[in-house]
């Protein structure tokens, strides 16, 4: 697998084992193929990254071996990488790696991280995120034509409740829409904007569009998957590479560029040189702040007028206030 090599970061050098090790086997790309595309597009990573505390998702064998998520620091954690501590729904607490230099992306590159999964929190406040991420979730039948037509139709309601949103591909077959947010709701307050915005997108695109989260009543839809906004849920971060065997990439995307793309396109050899020609759709976000006062309404109209409430949380949060049963609909039929 070759001698060890060192890449030079920013002011920092990083040393990088096995930089031989196979880790794509379909298209031949190794360990050093890996570090050499997160150092192409280390800042623009980190604008994703930055002051987050991050989950890293690690394959030390390449993707088709076991991987694992890394949520606490690493023993070896360099004294220069910050972390922050965190709240598990659970109670539990641990300290994450916060990104904050181009060194940082090398050096948990080295440890056979692939996708960073970072909190959409800033590392002085964990609590209150400063992102609402949606999630828009191709089911068995739909393909990712079908999420960018339901991302169109959400950047209209977006509009109409006064906030922009950003897309990129998941590096699968859906699209994630990023809207910057002042830091001021918890992660509840957050999530309720996400099912009350779902659910604006269901009711204008019936066919097409569900919020339902037992897999049995969605259908052949776009799944709008809400829970990504609970707490210690986190996404793909911009960037990074996803473990499909032709490694592609979450990639940010103009609006108008959706129309015509296919998540193939944007892959570990594709990407730096899209990143270099036509720079980061996603830098348009810094110094973005949005309010959700009038999506807080919006979820507030549905309850009373409509009787939309809570909706089930994922099964390792505790059971929430006005949460409905957490029983697959069938077999509560069965059960009844």
């Amino acid at each position: 697998m070759g001698e060890a090599v060192e890449l030079q970061v920013g002011a920092r050098v990083v040393r990088l084992s096995n930089p031989g090790k196979v880790y794509y086997p379909g298209p031949g790309y190794t360990k050093l193929d890996v570090a050499q595309y997160y150092q192409a597009v280390a800042e623009a990573v980190l604008r994703g990254l930055r002051d987050r505390p991050t989950t890293l998702q690690r394959f030390p064998d390449g993707v088709e071996g076991e991987f694992f998520y890394q949520k606490r620091a690493p023993k070896n954690t360099p004294d220069w990488l910050p972390t922050a501590r965190i709240a598990f729904p659970s109670g539990r607490f641990a300290d994450e790696i916060c990104p904050g230099e181009p060194a940082a992306v090398l050096w948990a590159a080295n440890l056979g991280c692939l996708t960073f999964h970072p909190w959409p929190v800033r590392r002085h406040d964990t609590d209150r995120p400063d992102e609402l991420r949606l999630d828009l979730d191709p089911q068995p039948g739909t393909d990712f034509a079908d999420a960018v037509r339901a991302a169109h139709q959400l950047r209209e309601v977006l509009a109409r409740y006064g906030l922009t949103g950003w897309p990129k591909t998941s590096g699968g077959r859906g699209l994630h829409v990023y809207v910057p947010i002042r830091a001021e709701w918890h992660f509840a307050e957050v999530r309720r904007c996400a099912i009350a915005l779902g659910r604006e997108l269901e009711r204008l695109l019936p066919e097409r569009v569900t919020t339902h989260w037992w897999k049995e009543e969605r259908g052949v839809k776009v799944f709008v998957d809400y829970n990504q906004m609970a707490r210690d849920r986190t996404i793909a971060s911009a960037y990074s590479l996803r473990a499909r065997p032709e490694a592609t990439v979450s990639t940010p995307l103009s609006w108008p560029e959706l129309d015509g793309a296919a998540p193939g396109d944007f892959t570990l050899r594709t990407v730096p040189a899209r990143l270099a020609e036509l720079g980061d759709p996603f830098a348009g976000m810094e110094g973005q702040a949005f309010g959700l006062e009038a999506v807080l309404e919006l979820a507030d109209r549905q309850e009373r007028d409509e009787g939309l409430g809570e909706l089930p949380y994922p099964p390792d949060h505790p059971k929430m206030p006005g949460e409905p049963p957490r029983v697959q609909p069938s077999r509560a039929r069965k059960e009844e």
